[in-house]
């Protein structure tokens, strides 16, 4: 099915894989619209059409009181969720957890986030992953290995203790089959060239991050298949003058995406207007960081033996050291529209077209369109809240 300019009545729609939602604003990943119903069948978008074309009989139709439909938001950096680390946990029980921890906020494809551990974590994290994409775990898509193979002085949180060189078995742990969309987090100037360029070649998106890079490191990491930098700014030298850096070297190249963490505590809103102002915000995707704290009422938990805590949304050590964070992705879309000065359809985009685009799904999510999965969000704007979600066709109340 495909537009219509005719009224759709209940023998056009196989009623027992269908859901007709209506009575909705329409934000479909390029313009707002209104008067729009949207037809979902067997998992995905079938049908759009005005609806004044509707008969007032069609069967299996849901009523969304005018509320604000948008493509699901795409978080391609998620350590833990729903109280749940994933490098606590590497089950699809976790994911699970996970994954509706932030699903309440809007996201419904993340990347599980296994930060810098032991080689055979690493591998368990990997099961985990295949099992979970076999079953089709809702809103699981992939995996993001951040670590271990970063510069010490730019670890962070990260255990120093499982800071290393590349593994003998990296290569085909990351690039194994049933994996998903698989990023890997890595300093360039501690790996080798070629290892970054085998990572790009079998489909790996390889971002640079925790890294200690000169301008000129960062170039050839570039060239050998870097495509993205992991949470822009944090954990990686400032821009100087004479410097600048990784950070001058993304500026520098336009095909290279960036991830931003607009929490107001990892940057300063000024300093994220800057990157806004510097690169395309088709290259700019909204991140979360998230840990464990995200979609629970948990105010504290454990990384690698540390206690973190949750204080006016800031994750921190007892010592004030950074330690991810506690934001969600409604409210990273929201502060970027209300802080960044972004107009709203586009920091809708940073938060779902743009990170699909890099994932190479922009065929497949990012958008409310005819033969796209059925992957939304429903938004109260008189709150700022996503009150409603469906991932492929199935939806969850917030």
């Amino acid at each position: 099915m495909g537009l219509t300019t005719s009224p759709v009545s209940d023998s056009q729609i196989d009623k027992q894989h269908s859901l007709l939602l209506r009575n909705l604003k329409l934000f479909d990943g390029e313009t707002f619209q209104e008067g729009k119903a949207v037809l979902v069948e067997n998992g995905k978008v079938s049908l759009i059409v005005e609806e004044d074309q509707l008969r007032s009989d069609v069967a299996n139709a849901e009523d969304l009181g005018g509320k604000l439909l948008v493509p699901g938001f795409v978080d391609v950096q998620v350590n833990g969720g729903g109280g749940v680390m994933f490098n606590d946990e590497q089950s699809t029980d976790a994911l699970a957890t996970i994954a509706n921890g932030h699903r309440k906020f809007g996201t419904t494809t993340l990347l599980p986030t296994f930060i810098t551990d032991s080689f055979e974590n690493m591998q368990a994290a990997a099961g985990a992953m295949q099992d979970a994409i076999k079953v089709g775990l809702p809103g699981i898509r992939g995996v993001h290995f951040e670590g271990p193979y970063f510069s010490m002085e730019r670890r962070g949180v990260h255990a120093a203790e499982f800071v290393r060189a590349v593994d003998d078995g990296a290569l085909d742990l990351f690039t194994q089959d049933g994996l998903g969309a698989t990023i890997v987090t890595l300093a360039p100037e501690q790996v080798p060239a070629d290892f970054i360029n085998a990572l790009s070649n079998a489909g790996v998106r390889v971002c640079a991050g925790h890294t200690s890079a000169t301008y000129e490191q960062a170039v050839g990491g570039f060239a050998a298949g870097v495509s993205g930098v992991t949470h822009l700014y944090n954990a990686m030298p400032p821009m100087m003058n004479r410097e600048p850096g990784l950070i001058g070297a993304a500026y520098d190249h336009s095909d290279i995406y960036c991830g931003l963490i607009v929490d107001g505590h990892h940057l300063h809103h000024s300093t994220a207007r800057t990157v806004i102002s510097c690169k395309s915000t088709q290259k700019i995707m909204l991140v979360t960081d998230a840990m464990a704290t995200v979609g629970s009422d948990k105010k504290s938990f454990n990384l690698y033996g540390t206690e973190i805590f949750v204080e006016n949304g800031r994750l921190a050590t007892s010592e004030g050291q950074l330690a991810g964070s506690d934001l969600n992705m409604m409210d990273a879309v929201r502060l970027t529209r209300d802080e960044l000065g972004v107009e709203f359809g586009e920091a809708l985009r940073m938060a779902s077209l743009y990170p699909a685009t890099y994932l190479g799904l922009e065929n497949q999510i990012g958008k409310i369109a005819v033969g796209f999965d059925a992957d939304f969000a429903l938004i109260d704007e008189a709150a700022d809240k996503v009150v409603r979600t469906w991932i492929k066709g199935k939806g969850a109340n917030s």
